[in-house]
């Protein structure tokens, strides 16, 4: 069904592309209409769909685990809300009314991306994923033959307190200079098949940071709500938050 209308939405954009002849667009769908191969080829209406689907899908259940995870926090700890808001206001009144962000705002909101690294440290949305092992190794006292298709977590390394000293300790100042050891955070994975969409979630997390806290302080409803890993990390009751408007 969302493939169908994905399908029905493509043909409406490629029939407008062509009569009115459009070469520049800056959206994603149109993007792909117009973008060809290494052969010269455009991409098929199925192709682009499946995508599109991919993006939808993928970008869903984790952006929106991650996004749970920051409000988590910004919401319990109010000198780190503070500290995230001073940044989005200083960006803020560097725009007009209904301007929009850009990518340079976004690259301007260093504190704010270390909260949110710091919320993806401790409560990450994926809890770990498959690799072969390429090489004959020993840890812990076992031995993994290469070939093997192994589980690594991700609570194994962002808890480890050789790379996150006190690791229950909400600290964003982790991310600061070099920030951690290569492969010790992970929640988008690591090496050349990380998630691909990791600057995807960068932005949304970002974007959703600043249009809230901007104009709202957070309140938990129910404080040390306990969180359950199902799929990701969620929250029993939902992670209730009362959002009070800033005085003007």
């Amino acid at each position: 069904m969302v493939r169908q209308e994905l399908m029905r939405i493509i043909k409406d954009r490629r029939k407008e592309l062509m009569e009115k002849n459009e070469t520049e667009h800056t959206d994603l769908l149109s993007k792909m209409l117009l973008v060809t191969n290494e052969n010269g080829q455009f991409y098929s209406e199925m192709q682009i769909a499946n995508n599109l689907t991919g993006l939808l899908v993928a970008s869903f259940d984790t952006t929106s685990s991650a996004v749970t995870a920051v409000m988590n926090y910004i919401a319990e700890l109010p000198d780190i809300y503070k500290e995230v808001l001073e940044e989005q206001m200083e960006i803020a009144k560097s725009k007009g009314p209904d301007e929009l962000l850009t990518w340079a705002d976004i690259e301007k909101m260093k504190y704010s991306w270390n909260v949110a690294r710091e919320s993806l440290r401790l409560m990450p949305p994926a809890q770990g994923a498959f690799r072969e092992t390429a090489t004959e190794f020993t840890y812990a006292g076992f031995t993994i033959p290469k070939g093997w298709k192994t589980f690594w977590t991700v609570h194994s390394s962002h808890k480890n307190p050789e790379y996150f000293p006190e690791p229950e300790k909400f600290d964003p100042s982790r991310f600061e200079g070099i920030g951690p050891p290569p492969y010790t955070f992970v929640p988008f994975g690591g090496g050349p098949r990380m998630c691909p969409g990791k600057e995807y979630a960068r932005l949304e997390v970002l974007v959703f940071m600043h249009n809230v806290v901007r104009r709202f302080k957070l309140e938990k409803v129910i404080p040390n709500e306990k969180i359950v890993i199902h799929a990701s990390p969620t929250p029993v009751h939902g992670l209730p938050v009362r959002l009070h408007p800033h005085e003007k």
